[in-house]
């Protein structure tokens, strides 16, 4: 699989401090060679739109779509506790 990100998602990854950053590239990294690795904790979060989440860490998610091949990230953010 392959990965794109949407302007909304590059414009949020440039204000997150480094540590979170490097997280983040990791999980992706996950994500394009297994769905189901364990800490991505991946699920279907919006059914009507096919947008997916995926756990960074315990404080920020990942929101993507599969398109075909592609997994195209939408967004990052702070998980609602």
């Amino acid at each position: 699989m392959k990965h794109a990100f949407s302007a909304k998602f590059i414009r949020q990854y440039k204000a997150l401090p480094p540590s979170v950053k490097a997280k983040i590239d990791k999980q992706i990294a996950f994500l394009v060679a297994n769905l189901h690795h364990p800490s991505l904790r991946a699920k279907k979060y919006d059914e009507a739109n096919d947008v997916w989440q995926a756990r960074v860490d315990a404080s920020y998610r990942l929101y993507f779509r599969i398109e075909g091949d592609t997994y195209q990230i939408l967004s990052v953010a702070p998980h609602p506790k």
